[in-house]
């Protein structure tokens, strides 16, 4: 039996497995228990699943090519960001939690008003559309090198299987289908790094072929950090604030349990990231260049044993998958709670709710799938949308927990400037001739967005009036601080 033919027989039966799970879940009677599976889950489980929402598709093929060229310092394209934003997250898990919103919108609402929470739902879709879209991207380009598939073929067949089981198990059925492709992805992991490992011949021969191709600074963690600083900025400070995240921190049982959520999350991030890092970098030793398809499908599809290969691919399709039914539960989640519930039909009924929330699922699985089809560039794209979060909502939502004074007409400007700021530069970025004082996706851009954002909310704070009583409630509701 080929390789090929092998793989799809594997494909078929881990999808069948996961639509099985899907399916199995699929009894959802309210829309906190499609959303956030009634705050029953463990700690460890949300863990897990939160690390299979970043540990995926960017890592998993990306961040090994840019290792191959860059070296070690490339950790801080991914790595460093994630670790500053579960760093962050960790401190403020309890408040999320102990406010008890099912989204973030709800939480925007109850600290500040409607206008900010409606500006947040906006910046959520928009950043899960294109997240998801990047997804798309990936798992599109990798079945079209394994497979000879057209792309378009594979970006609809990727997406096809995360909706199936997406649209019947809700925040459940994707939790649990996060811990199988969790496995699935970390045997594949291991198992590329030692593969590259071995042929490589270890650390002192990437040491020796770095010495031999001049390439200065390979092995330094700190090799021209400025020249990553925008993305950990952007991606740093918009993960923290991400809604799929905040939604997993919601869903647990108590704010004990989401912060330990993080904390379990914040040492599996370490050695994860190292070693993907690590296998590119190895991979120098016998890759010139990085191959068209990328480092990783190419091992995978040219490994000598059609078996591994087989559970190899199927392990990195998980990864991927896992990714993308995330981000496009929590865009289903901001359209069913946060604007049908909230403008279109707020006495809806909560099975009417859940069948809102399949039929939301689906709209942002194919707005992915279409954006995903006109544009197939990955890292930008990436940055830009990330940027909607850093410029628009990091500000407000962050200093809603921790300053009272911060009002709500200074959180809608302030939101309202991001909005108008990010917009401006994707269309740049998509090709609109647009004049601009700094480049598009640079660190320059991120620094000017967020300062300008925590000016507009720290100024206009002092000359606006707002329900100071309330503002003090919610913070002491959260309890950032732990105080008795």
């Amino acid at each position: 039996m080929s390789n090929t033919t092998l793989t799809i027989v594997f494909l078929v039966l881990y999808v069948l497995i996961i639509i099985g799970v899907g399916i199995w879940n699929r009894n959802s009677s309210t829309s906190e228990d499609y959303f956030l599976g009634s705050r029953q889950l463990p700690a460890w489980l949300l863990a897990i699943t939160f690390i299979a929402s970043w540990w995926g598709g960017g890592s998993a093929i990306d961040l090994v090519d840019h290792a191959h060229q860059n070296g070690l310092s490339s950790f801080w394209i991914y790595g460093v960001p994630v670790l500053i934003a579960t760093g962050l997250m960790y401190l403020f898990a309890g408040g999320i939690r102990n406010i008890g919103s099912i989204s973030q919108p709800q939480l925007m609402r109850q600290r500040y008003n409607d206008t900010t929470a409606l500006l947040l739902t906006i910046f959520i879709i928009i950043f899960m559309v294109i997240a998801a879209s990047i997804q798309v991207i990936v798992v599109a380009k990798f079945f079209k090198a394994y497979f000879d598939m057209s792309y378009e073929a594979g970006a609809v067949l990727g997406t096809v299987i995360v909706l199936i089981y997406s649209l019947f198990g809700g925040f459940k059925g994707v939790v649990l289908t996060d811990f199988l492709q969790f496995i699935f992805f970390l045997f594949t992991a291991i198992f590329l790094f030692y593969i590259t490992y071995n042929q490589s011949g270890g650390w002192e021969a990437v040491k020796e072929i770095a010495e031999t191709n001049n390439k200065l600074g390979y092995t330094s963690f700190f090799n021209k950090v400025s020249d990553n600083l925008a993305y950990v900025i952007t991606f740093g400070t918009s993960w923290m604030i991400q809604a799929n995240i905040w939604q997993r921190i919601s869903a647990a049982k108590k704010a004990s349990d989401a912060k330990k959520m993080m904390l379990l999350s914040f040492f599996a991030f370490i050695p994860l990231y190292l070693m993907v890092t690590y296998t590119g970098m190895f991979s120098s030793v016998f890759y010139d260049s990085v191959p068209e398809s990328g480092i990783v499908p190419h091992i995978l599809s040219n490994y000598k044993s059609p078996i591994i290969s087989a559970i190899l691919f199927v392990g990195l399709s998980s990864a991927i998958m896992s990714t993308m039914d995330s981000l496009v539960n929590t865009g289903a989640l901001s359209l069913t709670v946060d604007v049908y519930q909230k403008y279109i039909n707020p006495k809806a009924s909560e099975k009417h709710q859940v069948n809102i929330g399949r039929i939301s699922t689906f709209i942002i699985g194919g707005a992915a799938l279409f954006i995903a089809l006109k544009i197939q560039s990955v890292l930008k794209i990436s940055w830009l949308g990330s940027d909607f979060l850093t410029s628009g909502a990091f500000i407000p939502l962050i200093f809603g927990f921790l300053w009272v004074r911060g009002t709500s007409t200074a959180a809608s400007i302030s939101m309202f400037f991001g909005l108008l700021f990010s917009s401006y530069n994707l269309m740049v970025a998509l090709g609109a001739d647009f004049p601009v004082a700094w480049e598009i996706a640079s660190t320059k851009q991120a620094l000017i967005g967020i300062s300008i954002s925590l000016i507009l909310y720290v100024s206009i704070s002092f000359f606006t009036k707002d329900d100071f009583v309330k503002n003090r409630a919610f913070i002491k509701k959260a309890n950032i601080l732990n105080r008795k």
